[in-house]
Formats: C-alpha cells, sequence, structure tokens
C-alpha cells in the first residue's frame, strides 16, 4: 500500500475570517461546510490548506505549524507582505496576522494567520538543511558559529532574543576574530536591533560595521 498524499488540517476561531484572510493573499475557497461542524479548504498551485472551527482556540497561545515546500520563496515573501499591506494596510513581523522578514539569500519564512498558526514556506532543496546546520561546522571560529547559530536561531525559530543574545556573547569575547567576521556580526546584530525596535542600537552597531569594513577601529561590544 502506498501513501499518496497528506493535508494538514489547521485550527481556526473563524471559518470565514480564516479564508478571506489566505484568499487576500492569493489563495483560493474550494470548500466551505458551515454545518454540523465549520471546516473549509482553500488552495493554491496543487498545495491545499484544510482549516476547521476549534472552539476555546486562543490565537496568543496557539502552536500549530504547518510547512509547505515551494519552487521560490523570495518573490512569494513580497507578493505575501504586498497583499497583506493591500487588505490589512501593514505587513508587520509582530502581532497576529503577521510575516517573518526575509534576508537575501534565506530559505525559507513563516506567515502567522489570525489564529496564530504558522505556516512555514520553505524552498525545495538540500541547501535549507545544510544552511540550519551550519553552525555545527568544526572549522569555524566561535564567531563564525555564533553567526551561524544566531541564523538558525532568527530564521528558523523566530526567536530574535535568542539570536541576538547568541550575538551579544560572541562580540564580546571576538577581539582576536578577523575585521571581517566582526562586521558580519555586527550587521547581524544590528538588522535584530532594528527588529526588535532598538533603532538607537542598531545604528550604533551599523557605524561600528562601517568603521571595521573600511578599516578603522571600533568598539564591536554591544551593551
Amino acid at each position: 500500500m502506498r501513501l499518496v498524499k497528506s493535508m494538514p488540517a489547521l485550527p481556526c476561531v473563524s471559518l470565514e475570517e480564516t479564508q478571506a484572510f489566505w484568499t487576500a493573499l492569493g489563495f483560493e475557497v474550494t470548500y466551505r461546510q458551515k454545518a454540523p461542524n465549520p471546516y473549509g479548504v482553500v488552495a493554491r498551485d496543487g498545495c491545499e490548506l484544510h482549516i476547521f472551527g476549534l472552539k476555546g482556540l486562543d490565537p496568543s497561545a496557539a502552536f500549530t505549524t504547518c510547512l509547505v515546500l515551494v519552487s521560490e520563496v523570495e518573490g512569494l515573501h513580497a507578493e505575501f507582505s504586498a497583499n497583506l499591506r493591500r487588505a490589512l494596510g501593514r505587513a508587520t513581523s509582530k502581532g497576529l496576522p503577521r510575516i517573518s522578514r526575509m534576508r537575501p539569500g534565506q530559505t525559507r519564512f513563516t506567515l502567522t494567520d489570525p489564529n496564530g498558526t504558522s505556516v512555514i514556506f520553505i524552498r525545495l532543496g538540500p541547501e535549507d538543511a545544510e544552511k540550519a546546520q551550519a553552525y555545527t561546522d568544526p572549522d569555524l571560529t566561535p564567531l563564525q558559529r555564533a553567526i551561524a547559530l544566531a541564523e538558525r536561531l532568527r530564521d528558523y525559530r523566530l526567536d530574535d532574543a535568542a539570536a541576538a543574545k547568541t550575538l551579544d556573547n560572541a562580540l564580546r569575547r571576538a577581539a582576536g576574530e578577523s575585521p571581517h567576521d566582526r562586521a558580519t556580526a555586527l550587521e547581524a546584530r544590528a538588522e535584530l536591533a532594528r527588529a526588535m525596535d532598538d533603532d538607537a542600537l542598531a545604528e550604533r552597531l551599523e557605524a561600528e560595521a562601517r568603521a571595521l569594513r573600511d578599516g578603522g577601529e571600533a568598539d564591536d561590544r554591544p551593551e
């Protein structure tokens, strides 16, 4: 016997509002049932998301996750972000719904719907798994390992605070590391600072990174 296909079933507070959210992103409603239980389907390019009503669901405490493999992620992220701005007036990485940030070369992003369900869109290919484990390379310097680990925490676990702490700790001990790697770590930490609404810290770290790239001296220990 061969397993043919699997389809995720995602909980929702309101079937109508959830399907409206996904159609605003470019999906199509292919099924809707109000009784005896709310149940519906949205689809796009052969990908189906099945949605069911769940009494007592608290979106702020939800943890349902679904993985969707795609051929390309950067264009899809840009499309979803534009659709969110058009439908909701915003495309933010905070609150509900939200979409995670997308940096050049990143292989995945997370879209969290109004119910707190996280749908992770992943570019199909072995390089994603390799990138996620890059921090385990024994040939990396301590700072290079911290940069790779922070990237995993930020992009795969969506834990900006842990990523920032990883870089802060590594930068305090980075005096013997190369200027290039120190500048890279500072730039990554600055990006996290902006995401965490600390623009003053971000500006200082960016200035220190520029000084290193220009061959100047900089104190690379974030406060």
